[in-house]
């Protein structure tokens, strides 16, 4: 069963069930995947790589905003509470991120394979690591890159 057609079954049994939450995070993705394909230059197909990559991108922009309505405090906590259900809803249809201790060997890694011990090629590493792992957490990435290097 595609990612496509799990949405589809799961919105029927959130209708019935009246599960508001999960019917809007659905659309939103529905939503998000229809100006993808409509987008100026889009040549690809419809298929799970492409609700893959949507919905990734859609999480990434929730984690974001997470954090910044949990910093909010108490005027914030509804809108986290809400958004932290939609990422973990979301998180089945994306592949297990790497923990900090293996991406950190990674970095060392490519630093190693590329020569560099310079902080002004830290964009050259980050680079050719998200190039080979797009499993990997593009921030924490940066931030161990910026460790290593001392920037």
């Amino acid at each position: 069963m595609t990612i496509h057609e799990q949405l589809a079954a799961n919105l029927k049994d959130a209708m019935r069930a009246k599960d508001k939450p999960q019917i809007n995070v659905i659309r939103q993705i529905e939503t998000e995947v229809t100006m993808e394909k409509s987008a100026p230059g889009f040549a690809g197909e419809v298929d799970d790589d492409l609700y893959r990559s949507v919905i990734a991108s859609y999480v990434k922009k929730m984690k974001k905003a997470q954090g910044e309505f949990e910093a909010a405090g108490e005027r914030g906590a509804e809108q986290a509470a809400k958004l932290a259900y939609e990422v973990e809803y979301l998180s089945q249809w994306l592949p297990e991120q790497i923990g900090e201790d293996e991406t950190r060997a990674i970095v060392k890694g490519a630093m190693a394979e590329l020569g560099v011990d310079d902080a002004k090629q830290m964009g050259r590493v980050i680079g050719h690591i998200m190039r080979n792992h797009s499993e990997l957490d593009g921030g924490l990435v940066n931030k161990l890159v910026r460790e290593e290097l001392g920037a």
